[in-house]
């Protein structure tokens, strides 16, 4: 299907789109629906919450580095191949998370599942790429957002009634069963995307190439790095707001997942604010304008907390500006960075993702090892993030030419 060839898209979540938010979803769904299940995780494995919490850093290493080799093969196959391997290979992993009998087992298999899921990342965004373009991207990732929005919401609520009925295991059981239920709709209903004629050669010369000359575009490098900072501050709110309001300000785990899931409402909201901002606006103005609220929110948050003014309100509506906002900076920098990409777009997107996931495992691993028993690990990352987002997007906005910003 060539792109001069397509039709407008009538319908909002056409099927190809559900499908993307589907793929997407496994990984968001893959990290919090385990999440209620650590303590009881630690108690049967032997070890403290510590090692299991190592679990999650594994799955977002391999998130990392997996997506790499998913964008060439996909820009020689087509995108629906990458996704058998992929999705096979995570409901095997998944399913030996669910057998493992220490937490050293647990921790390869997690490597493992996060290197077949990331497959779907790679080919969503690829997909949305080969069928749109760039204002039209930002709308479908607005889109594909409010579907994605809702794996925060109802994943934890999810992994808590599977692990008080049937126990940690079958929470990756479920997980299994789930990706061989997509890994069959992308069969039966997914058509490839990829033109044929814009097939590229899967030689390691030319894939390092590629590599070589997406880093040297400050518009791509700039634009996901941005969006990536963004992200990395909501893993570091990930990995650090369990100690930050359980533990410290002492709210009760059963209301936990409500508050991960109101910051996610925000975000959903925010991404369907986004999808109409951006119908009379560039792309730029609207991601300058957005990456305002998690700088001022991180770095309000780092000041009150060393300056002893940081009660739990005041951190809540810190977390919750910053997480909402990524419903307006995640679509926009995305089509941005991919905008420019569409010969190789599953290179560009498999190379945006582990950037971005880099960025994200590094974040969520400061807060982890910084620990002072406060809340200024997190605040101080999440300021950073903040910051390093709204400057990533100045280095990318240099190098775009004029039209890209649009």
């Amino acid at each position: 299907m060539t792109r001069s060839a397509r039709a407008p898209q009538s319908a909002r979540f056409p099927l190809w789109l559900l499908v993307c938010a589907s793929l997407t979803a496994l990984a968001p769904l893959s990290i919090d629906m385990y999440l209620p299940s650590f303590p009881a995780l630690a108690g049967d494995l032997g070890v403290d919450i510590g090692r299991v919490q190592l679990t999650l850093g594994t799955f977002l290493v391999g998130l990392a580095v997996g997506q790499a080799f998913y964008g060439p093969i996909s820009d020689r196959f087509g995108r629906k191949p990458p996704l058998y391997i992929g999705l096979l290979s995570y409901a095997l992993a998944a399913a030996g998370c669910a057998l493992a009998r220490d937490v050293e087992a647990l921790m390869l298999w997690r490597f493992l599942q996060a290197l077949g899921g990331c497959a779907g990342m790679v080919m969503a965004r690829a997909v949305i790429r080969d069928r749109l373009e760039a204002h039209e991207s930002a709308r479908a990732f607005s889109s594909l957002m409010l579907v994605m929005g809702l794996a925060p919401i109802l994943a934890p609520i999810i992994g808590g009634a599977v692990l008080a009925a049937f126990g940690w295991r079958a929470i990756f059981w479920l997980l299994c069963a789930s990706s061989l239920l997509i890994l069959w709709v992308v069969h039966r209903y997914m058509e490839e995307s990829l033109d044929t004629v814009n097939a590229m050669p899967l030689r390691l010369g030319r894939v390092l190439a590629n590599y070589g000359e997406l880093l040297r575009d400050r518009g791509f490098v700039g634009y996901s790095l941005s969006a990536g900072c963004a992200q990395a501050g909501m893993f570091a709110y990930i990995a650090g707001s369990p100690f930050v309001l359980i533990e410290l300000h002492g709210i009760d785990p059963s209301y936990y997942g409500f508050i991960f899931g109101a910051n996610a409402l925000g975000l959903i909201g925010m991404s369907q604010l986004n999808a109409r901002l951006v119908r009379n606006r560039t792309l730029d103005q609207v991601l300058g304008a957005a990456l305002v609220a998690p700088c001022a929110a991180g770095l309000a948050l780092a000041a009150a907390v060393l300056a002893g003014l940081a009660p739990l309100p005041v951190l809540l509506a810190g977390f919750f500006v910053f997480i909402a906002s990524l419903g307006c900076i995640l679509p926009n920098a995305s089509a941005l960075a991919m905008a420019e990409q569409g010969q190789r777009a599953g290179t560009a997107s498999a190379l945006m993702g582990t950037l971005q996931f880099g960025l994200g495992t590094l974040a969520g691993a400061g807060v982890s090892f910084w620990r002072d028993g406060s809340a200024l690990p997190l605040a101080v990352v999440m300021g950073i993030c903040g910051t390093g987002a709204v400057q990533m997007r100045v280095f990318g906005r240099s190098g775009k030419p004029a039209h890209g910003a649009g």
